[in-house]
């Protein structure tokens, strides 16, 4: 079975053109199908060609406590096409504070919409403490045709005890949406000290997928959170599926795809690799970090196709 790793990768692999190097998208062979596109009406579809690569986790605009490089949405497209990123899922760093919730997701849909000729697909938010969440859920998936909803639960003032959690999720799986949760996006103790985040467990989440398996969940910036035990539940109990964004350490993802052990949540169960996702945390995380994870790992052609974009294309297809 031909293996992946760094030697190979950098030495004589294709995927290391493909990351590094391959062109932008417009430089890329395409063809003029058409497709029903994720805003409405139809639009053509590029038959590109060669490796590529979806991330699950980018957000837009400005992040509260600092600049960061490649807030600008432009900057930010031009980044991911340089390493052959063909399409994220984008959320808004505006989820994390806003009260008004419609205005967070209008301004996403329109900057998606706008910006990268399709490259971005939003992923709106809700906030089960404000009123009528519901109708934020009804808009994101019929008026502004968003294939899922992204929430911040430390940030957002509710967590998955809240009494209306099991009714959004069973609004979710209904809609056939995806929700992401980011369980994390910056380590406390960067954060600004009038910012105080809580601690949220993951149980209650097992316990209302349980209830509701046909639910689309998959955990964004988890790692170093949630511990072994309860990965293991994840893994075993629900059909959850992960990110590798806040995955580090040398073959980090490898040694989740076996089960062997990882510093700071030792052995367990290994995750199914259809259930692990490209997710770069961009523009928080550089994006150079996530492709590195694949590639400095004894990945399989098969395995790190399936993380890169395949497990992605099987949730959602544009």
């Amino acid at each position: 079975m031909q293996k992946f790793n760094r030697k190979t990768f950098l030495s004589n692999s294709l995927m290391a053109a493909a990351t590094f190097t391959l062109p932008a998208f417009a430089d890329l062979k395409a063809t003029g199908s058409e497709k029903q596109g994720h805003h409405g009406g139809t639009e053509a579809v590029s038959r590109r060609t060669g490796p590529e690569i979806i991330d699950t986790n980018v957000n837009l605009f400005h992040w509260p406590f600092r600049s960061l490089k490649y807030q600008n949405t432009a900057a930010l497209l031009e980044k991911l096409r340089h390493h052959r990123i063909t399409e994220a899922w984008a959320g808004s760093f505006e989820s994390l504070f806003f009260k008004n919730i419609d205005a967070v997701n209008v301004r996403l849909f329109e900057e998606c919409k706008n910006s990268g000729d399709g490259a971005l697909v939003p992923f709106g938010t809700v906030n089960l403490n404000w009123p009528d969440w519901e109708e934020d859920v009804r808009r994101c998936h019929e008026v502004y045709r968003m294939p899922g909803i992204r929430i911040y639960p430390i940030y957002q003032t509710f967590d998955f005890t809240h009494s209306d959690f099991p009714r959004f999720l069973e609004e979710i799986a209904k809609r056939d949406m995806i929700l992401q949760v980011a369980v994390k996006m910056e380590d406390a103790r960067h954060h600004h000290p009038l910012i105080q985040v809580r601690d949220i467990t993951i149980e209650p989440l097992i316990d209302a997928m349980n209830r509701i398996p046909e639910a689309n969940v998959q955990l964004l910036h988890w790692n170093r959170h949630v511990r072994r035990p309860m990965v293991n539940r994840l893994i075993e109990e629900t059909s959850v599926s992960f990110d590798i964004s806040r995955i580090e350490g040398n073959g980090a993802v490898y040694h989740y795809l076996t089960g062997k052990n990882w510093p700071g949540v030792g052995a367990g169960v290994p995750v199914p690799v259809e259930r692990m996702l490209f997710g770069s945390h961009a523009p928080y995380f550089p994006v150079e970090s996530a492709l590195l994870k694949l590639f400095e790992a004894p990945l399989t052609v098969e395995q790190i196709t399936r993380i890169m974009s395949e497990n992605a294309r099987n949730l959602y297809t544009t």
